[in-house]
């Protein structure tokens, strides 16, 4: 199992918005896919998944999230 966890994307950032999931949970995954896109007050990243697997979400769309909050797991 993998966990997903709001990356550190800037050396100020504490907190970001999920904008939107692109995948649906218990959708299946293939590494390197793009699932949810994250923004910070600067910019949106496209987050990929980091296994091949079943997408299980932990969180809803909106925020904020803190840096490190797991948001899914890939089973």
């Amino acid at each position: 199992m993998a966990e997903l966890a709001i990356p550190k994307l800037g050396v100020t950032v504490t907190e970001c918005f999920l904008r939107e999931w692109l995948v649906e949970d218990g959708a299946t995954v293939t590494n390197g896919q793009p699932i949810y896109v994250l923004e910070t007050d600067k910019t949106e990243t496209e987050i990929e998944a980091v296994a091949d697997g079943i997408l299980r979400q932990k969180v809803e769309e909106g925020g904020p999230y803190e840096v490190g909050t797991v948001v899914a797991v890939i089973e």
